[in-house]
């Protein structure tokens, strides 16, 4: 995945940032009189550095000084500046819809959906009411086995996380099923790391954490007193359950989260719950197998389920009941959640505006519906059938990379021309769109629109269970500015939302667009060769077709450049942790070479077009390095550095262009430069 975070992008005119500012929505207009940026934006460099120097601030240090971080974001880099445009453009889509007479079934579930999103009045005269129902079977729970049984119903009919999750997944052994999973939960902070680090600001973390419990039990109708102690309690269950959570770094290896077995073995190795009930009440009665993600976090929750006092449990249920359901509420729920997750933890200055976060609602509840509506209005034929052009054009850089790699065994090589072969290419939006008729969504009913929305979700994901798998099916909504690689699947996905510009521009010359989306596509299909996609055979299945010798020349050169990269700080002292941003920096390095490979095949280099004084080389490097520009605030890089598996835009620029002697030989670059690496790293 290119990014982390949900990146939108669109060639769109929308409203004005006045417009935007005084609440008036935007009127959509076609395409074709929608400005936009060109793929390289001169203005966004700083031409006082040498791009020998700092290539990343050479070509984006004008972007950095001219775009400061807007009070409600975390950070601000292209992809989430043109998602501010998206999302105007999609709430001019959602306020005609709204507001429309003659409506199709899809307008009226987008329309109705946002219409009762914007209804704060409504909403705030709610208050807690809408949660009292759930709060109140809670609490009736008259003992321990009361309560262990309706875990089934919290996690089947609540938005929560009660101890661990469960749902369908594509079995890794065999990727043509769909299985039952169950898998580690329950933590109401970002990371198991962030309770057992002993630093001091991951203690002045923890504090704020149970402060944020407190005052949100509160507000849900807690006593202050009883609060504060529950605040306490759920705390050291939580502390609990991450001790025995695995780290990020251990779940990049995808042979640590797969232990399949049958529903009398769970129930053997962990009897506390009634398995068999449990997957009833999901809808799944007739399963038999199933995989265990996390064993050992199992053995956790048994404990905690077998020794915590009844009332302990309780408040835990609680707190997950109430802050998963916080941004559904009143303004006073959603302020509270917003002061501790967005304020704190990532140092957002202010709430977003309640149109923005009423679009993103409906892209999470409705994304395939929504999706219809943006694409009519995006994404060109023109535009698809060039992506289908370039995207077949890297896959075969890639396989003439392979074909010659002086490392790899022929057995191996065989093998892995034969996943390159099976990678399917999905471009824009899926191919059959979701059915939503059965979904009841109200134009004066938000929180029942939000329960029925996760209901839908829920029962979609549980009748997967035992059915072949959907190869159809996307895993991200079409206005959505990012791309992803499925090891399961073996598909690449690009949304329509990525594929316009400034991103891609079927107008603009090739060598920036190869630069910056080429180089995308490069880099989710080097996916399918990280040191996580790796481990998946051409049909999908978690299989190890690589010889040993093969297996350690693969690590010996992504360990070069883990060492290369956990050079980086990210702030203060923190360092990239480049275990865990591993696959994403070699798909980086791996995407950016196939992506130039490609572009000299397709167009020798050559442009006749004027050429902002650059050649055709710089002109895609600096296309390359422009989708990057970013700037982010402090508390945001922590958390990134904690959970992103992506380094800083910094690092995924300037630490992949060292890596190629072709950026040194574009630029004039002389050894002993900053930009040029004595021994340069090369996986793919």
């Amino acid at each position: 995945m290119r990014n982390s975070l949900t990146h939108l992008s669109a060639c769109l005119l929308l409203a004005t940032a006045a417009a935007a500012q005084q609440g008036s929505a935007p009127v959509a207009r076609p395409l074709s009189a929608m400005p936009y940026s060109p793929s390289l934006d001169p203005s966004s460099l700083d031409r006082s550095v040498d791009p020998c120097q700092d290539f990343y601030r050479f070509s984006c240090g004008g972007w950095m000084k001219n775009n400061p971080i807007p009070a409600d974001q975390p950070r601000w880099d292209v992809y989430s500046k043109l998602a501010n445009d998206n999302q105007q453009f999609l709430w001019g889509i959602l306020e005609a819809d709204a507001r429309a007479t003659n409506r199709t079934p899809t307008q009226q579930k987008v329309g109705d959906y946002f219409a009762a999103c914007m209804d704060t009045a409504a909403i705030d005269k709610l208050g807690a009411a809408p949660l009292k129902p759930t709060l109140t079977a809670i609490d009736a729970l008259p003992d321990r086995k009361a309560l262990i049984a309706y875990l089934g119903t919290l996690n089947r009919n609540t938005r929560g996380s009660f101890f661990f999750n469960s749902g369908a997944s594509q079995d890794p052994g065999d990727s043509n099923s769909v299985i039952a999973e169950i898998s580690a939960g329950g933590l109401g902070l970002p990371d198991r790391d962030y309770y057992l680090k002993t630093d001091a600001k991951s203690e002045e973390t923890r504090k704020a954490y149970v402060a944020y419990v407190e005052k949100i039990l509160t507000l849900a109708g807690e006593p202050a007193g009883q609060a504060q102690k529950d605040a306490t309690t759920i705390m050291r269950i939580e502390t609990d359950l991450a001790k025995a959570s695995l780290t990020r770094v251990e779940r990049r290896d995808p042979y640590k989260q797969y232990h399949k077995m049958t529903v009398a073995q769970l129930s053997a190795e962990d009897p506390v719950i009634n398995w068999p009930d449990y997957l009833r009440v999901q809808g799944a009665s007739g399963v038999n197998t199933l995989n265990v993600a996390q064993p050992a976090f199992q053995k956790a929750v048994d404990h905690a389920l077998t020794t915590e006092p009844l009332e302990d449990l309780k408040a835990y249920l609680r707190f997950h009941a109430v802050t998963a359901a916080a941004t559904s509420l009143s303004a006073q729920f959603e302020n509270v959640y917003f002061d501790f997750y967005s304020g704190y933890l990532r140092g957002v200055q202010q709430m977003p505006p309640r149109w923005k976060r009423c679009v993103r609602q409906v892209d999470r509840a409705l994304g395939e519906a929504l999706g219809q509506e943006f694409v009519a209005r995006t994404f060109s034929p023109e535009t698809k059938q060039k992506t289908v052009l370039m995207t077949d054009q890297i896959e075969q850089a890639m396989k003439s990379e392979i074909e010659h790699l002086d490392w790899m065994s022929p057995a191996t090589k065989q093998e892995a021309l034969r996943k390159l072969h099976g990678v399917r290419n999905k471009i824009g939006y899926p191919d059959k769109w979701r059915d939503y008729s059965k979904l009841e969504i109200k134009a004066d009913d938000y929180y029942g629109n939000t329960v029925r929305a996760a209901d839908f979700e829920t029962d979609r994901d549980w009748a997967k269970v035992g059915k072949p798998v959907d190869r159809e099916e996307w895993d991200m909504t079409p206005p959505t500015v990012n791309a992803y690689y499925n090891p399961q699947m073996n598909d690449v996905n690009f949304p329509a939302g990525v594929l316009q510009p400034p991103l891609y521009d079927p107008k603009m010359d090739d060598a920036p667009n190869y630069g910056n989306t080429g180089s995308t596509i490069g880099h989710e299909l080097t996916h399918g060769f990280d040191d996580e996609g790796r481990q998946f055979d051409a049909q999908g299945n978690l299989k190890d077709w690589w010889t040993k010798e093969d297996a350690k020349g693969f690590e010996d050169r992504i360990n070069c450049l883990r060492d290369q990269f956990a050079t980086y700080v990210v702030v203060d002292d923190i360092h990239i942790n480049s275990k865990l941003t591993s696959g994403e920096d070699v798909a980086d390095l791996g995407g950016t070479l196939i992506a130039y490979i490609a572009w000299k095949k397709a167009t020798g280099g050559m442009d006749p077009r004027p050429a902002e004084g650059f050649t055709p080389d710089q002109r895609f490097f600096i296309g390359f390095a422009q989708w990057a520009c970013e700037n982010t605030r402090e508390a945001n890089s922590r958390l990134q550095a904690a959970t992103d598996p992506h380094s800083p835009g910094f690092a995924r620029i300037n630490g992949i262009v060292t890596n190629l002697p072709e950026f040194a030989t574009a630029f004039g670059c002389k050894t002993g430069q900053p930009m040029v690496k004595a021994k340069v790293c090369k996986v793919w």
